[in-house]
């Protein structure tokens, strides 16, 4: 059992009642990226800075920080490893789990104090201070490892700060850097990592690792978890958030009405709408789109032999949503109307392409 958090202590990404990365032990999915690094410690040339890129949720921060572990557990890092491993009670696994190793420290989003949120980038003040560690000697004469998640959270100085750092690397240090899309960072920072891209989970692995949270976690009923983890498209975080009765309960709502467009049920539709036109309702207003998202991707799959001139249409009409939900968000826009000409686009391209 984890010790419980209190009310302040908030990181990005935290998830209710489910254990933050540097707090697992395990880590489910990616034998092929730890292998990667087990080969690189085995041959003496551990590569300075990896890039670490793939979807959010499936595990790339908990990588990390495994490979952090394992090397703050064996400062001479020599010989092959059969795996990274490090038991869950041994000094090294307690001291990552609380940040409170001297070689170790995260470069992340945090609060200042007396805000009432986290910070919404990472500022150069933080970055240089993270940085700072690689100022100094590193103890038992391991690696000074700094974990920078996520790479997307770097305002534009706080992404030069860590260049320059990767640039000019002292001895014996290590930059993991998580990315959610490696493509958007400063090609000078990614041209100076070796890049290691994570794939999605299987749904096996998401409802296995779900499986594996301790209380105070409370585990689901099987048949809600293996359709969080259908669901889910490999990321875990995804399927806890749709284990929320909530969420799940809109996602059935939705695909209820995709299923039912011809032709389409407007006094449902319209309820829809009012629902997630709410200032609280961000959250529920993407668990929707990504809904439409998959209902057009498995209906174009199902399509796949038809001609494509046939499905141009619900191509187009994807297009259109994703380009009105970034208008909606950046110009804070009402979200009605968009719901309302989404189940109306989507209900005329599916007969188009009939």
């Amino acid at each position: 059992m984890r010790p419980e958090r209190a009310p302040e202590d908030v990181e990005p990404g935290d998830l209710t009642e489910v254990p933050r990365p540097r707090e697992q032990a395990d880590l489910v999915g990616h034998a092929e990226a730890e292998a990667a690094f087990v080969e690189a410690i085995a041959s003496g040339r551990l590569h300075h800075a990896w890039l670490i890129g793939g979807p959010r949720g499936i595990g790339k921060a908990t990588l990390a920080y495994r490979v952090a572990r394992w090397l703050i557990a064996n400062p001479a890092a020599q010989g092959a490893p059969a795996s990274l491993a490090v038991a869950p009670d041994h000094p090294a696994a307690r001291q990552v789990a609380a940040l409170s190793h001297p070689n170790l420290v995260a470069l992340r989003r945090t609060r200042a104090a007396n805000a009432k949120t986290l910070a919404t980038r990472i500022s150069v003040d933080a970055a240089r201070g993270a940085l700072a560690l690689f100022g100094s000697t590193a103890g038992n004469a391991g690696y000074r490892i700094c974990i920078v998640d996520s790479a997307e959270d770097l305002n534009a100085n706080s992404a030069n700060a860590l260049l320059k750092m990767v640039e000019e690397p002292p001895p014996r240090c290590l930059f993991l850097i998580v990315s959610h899309a490696p493509g958007r960072l400063l090609p000078t920072i990614r041209s100076r990592c070796r890049a290691l891209t994570l794939r999605p989970l299987a749904e096996a692995d998401v409802a296995r690792v779900i499986g594996g949270f301790a209380p105070p976690f409370v585990q689901p009923a099987p048949e809600a978890l293996a359709r969080a983890a259908q669901l889910a498209e490999g990321s875990v975080a995804e399927a806890v958030a749709l284990l929320d009765p909530a969420r799940a309960n809109l996602v059935a709502e939705v695909e209820t009405l995709l299923a039912r467009l011809d032709p389409p049920d407007w006094r449902r539709i319209l309820a829809l709408a009012e629902k997630l036109s709410g200032r609280d309702s961000d959250e529920l207003f993407a668990a929707s789109l990504d809904t439409v998202f998959r209902f057009v991707s498995a209906e174009l799959d199902r399509r796949r032999h038809e001609s494509p001139a046939r499905l141009a249409a619900l191509v187009e009409v994807c297009d259109k949503i994703a380009r009105a939900a970034r208008e909606a968000a950046t110009y804070n826009l009402d979200r009605r109307p968009l719901v309302l000409s989404l189940f109306g686009d989507l209900a005329g391209a599916l007969r188009d392409a009939a």
